[in-house]
């Protein structure tokens, strides 16, 4: 969470928001919003609370869940879920795989123990190899898991099909995922907790059966949240079944705006508790009880919705509807608002209202010195925006200090220091010259109409970028003002190039695809691959 929005967690506990706009009551309740506390738990917590992963050091903890797991880790937490850790650990077998010398001296019995017992689903990767210090994959994962529920592969699925076999068992939170982080161990531990083994039962059932897990133990209650991936390869949240959350744009003014058929078409989402994944943070998850009483999960000051056409898992189809439903995803730059007075209007993640300054020009700030203190630039440099806007539109400026602030169209957003609540838009038409910016109206401001050409473009020439082996290549590319690169996928697995200020966001490209763009402007380019953005980044530098 970026730092304002931690603020407007804490200011909103308790804080007495907007009446609905059909209220003709003036006692009429307002909707009210308090902190999800112990009602909300990590996957994490969960994890090292039934003793599922140990964690170092200090424990289990967000240093820890950072981490990426290697196949050793990944090998022990499996047989600790087969309750045969202890047997491994004092195995006295010496004929082991050819690199055990590469694992720590306390872990060579255990691959010692995992080449003589291959029925446990490690049984190396060729050439008699283990490769312990190198990272584990989902479906690696989700091969052993499903093992470890009594599903055998080459029997029950075959290899390549291991996702899709999982998935149908309840195990799909991860799926997808080439390197693993112990942050993505804990979701794939608890979620298989409730997956059914092949003698019917739970696993949870299974582990008490067996004493892994202690007859006190509770399986992890309340409605699960999951991050699953859509078409685009965007993360965004859904709930136990699957199913897609959305934000609706009018809240962002009413937290009371959904009623009536509203409510039909788009059920709230209720629970007395919730169950995250280990990645997102416990404290976004807030709880607004309506004027009617009903209440309603938040993430990040947006109320979370169903939507009633979504029939199975992985459906999306209120994406976008009304240009004002849209996934809940967890790294939104900007999200759209919408009232009956402002009509749409940009949002900062958090639903706070954004402004331009009719005085600046593309790509400079007019306001500095007591100005700024006034109206605080916004510096999200990146995230996703809704689908209906256009991800080009969204980049940065550099401000005289050196310091970067979000744009829209080349134009600086900026946030107004009076506005100190849930759909405060007080700063609109302050000394007019301070105004919204409707998404699809704005145009630029009337200074920027003035301002005097750019430069005639510079001719550049073409460059390539080929995607092999999860690698943008070693090294930055350097290239002149106006060149044209061009991506291309020659991966079997689909990736994409996202600029990280938002100068451009390419389409996931499957094997032989390509993506072109072309950079006009001098200056620094880091990008990445989203679905595997942790390891997969690169650089372009135009002169």
């Amino acid at each position: 969470m970026n730092g304002f929005g931690k603020w407007m967690a804490a200011f909103s506990l308790g804080a007495v928001l907007l009446m609905p706009a059909l209220a003709s009551a003036a006692d009429t309740p307002a909707a009210t919003v308090q902190p999800g506390g112990a009602a909300v738990k990590t996957d994490g917590q969960a994890a090292a609370e039934l003793g599922l992963l140990i964690g170092e050091g200090s424990g289990v903890t967000v240093e820890y869940l950072a981490k990426g797991t290697t196949r050793i880790q990944a090998a022990i937490i499996s047989l600790r879920l087969q309750g045969k850790l202890e047997a491994a650990k004092a195995y006295e077998g010496t004929d082991s795989f050819a690199d055990a010398n590469l694992a720590g001296a306390s872990n060579r019995p255990i691959l010692a123990f995992l080449h003589g017992n291959p029925e446990y689903g490690w049984k190396g990767e060729g050439a008699n190899r283990f490769n312990p210090l190198a990272p584990v994959s989902s479906q690696q994962l989700y091969k052993v898991l499903l093992e470890t529920l009594g599903y055998r592969s080459n029997t029950d699925f075959a290899y390549k099909d291991t996702e899709a076999f999982a998935s149908g068992k309840g195990l799909a939170s991860i799926a997808g995922t080439p390197a693993l982080t112990n942050s993505h161990m804990a979701a794939a531990l608890v979620e298989s907790l409730s997956a059914p083994t092949a003698m019917g039962h739970s696993l949870f059932d299974m582990l008490q059966m067996e004493g892994v897990l202690p007859a006190t133990a509770k399986l992890p209650a309340g409605e699960r949240i999951t991050l699953r991936h859509d078409a685009a390869g965007d993360a965004y949240l859904a709930d136990g079944k699957g199913l897609t959350l959305y934000y609706f744009s009018n809240d962002a003014d009413d937290l009371d705006a959904c009623q009536g058929q509203c409510v039909a078409n788009w059920p709230l989402l209720t629970a007395d508790e919730l169950r995250i994944p280990a990645g997102l943070d416990s404290a976004d998850f807030t709880v607004v009880t309506h004027a009617n009483g009903v209440k309603q999960w938040m993430y990040k000051g947006w109320p979370l919705y169903r939507f009633v056409k979504d029939a199975k898992a992985g459906d999306t189809l209120g994406e976008g509807v009304g240009g004002i439903w849209f996934e809940a995803k967890p790294d939104y730059r900007v999200m759209i608002g919408k009232s009956a007075e402002l009509g749409s209007y940009l949002t900062d993640s958090a639903g706070r209202t954004l402004y331009y300054f009719d005085k600046d020009t593309p790509q400079t700030s007019a306001c500095t010195d007591n100005c700024l203190a006034n109206w605080p630039a916004y510096g999200a440099s990146a995230g996703k925006v809704p689908s209906t806007l256009n991800a080009a539109d969204f980049g940065t400026i550099t401000r005289p200090d050196g310091s970067k602030q979000a744009a829209f169209k080349g134009y600086a957003l900026y946030y107004f220091v009076k506005d100190t609540k849930h759909g405060d838009a007080t700063g609109q038409n302050v000394n007019q010259a301070w105004f919204v910016a409707d998404p699809a109206k704005f145009t630029g401001t009337t200074a920027g109409q003035v301002a005097p050409a750019a430069p005639a473009e510079q001719t550049g020439k073409t460059y390539r970028v080929d995607i092999k082996d999860y690698s943008f290549g070693s090294g930055p590319l350097t290239v002149e003002a106006g060149s044209t690169i061009i991506f291309t996928n020659f991966d079997d697995m689909k990736h994409n190039a996202v600029a990280v200020d938002g100068s451009f966001a390419g389409p996931l490209l499957a094997k032989g695809e390509s993506y072109t763009i072309k950079l006009d402007k001098p200056g620094t380019y880091d990008y990445y691959c989203q679905p595997h953005k942790s390891f997969m980044t690169g650089q372009i530098i135009v002169k």
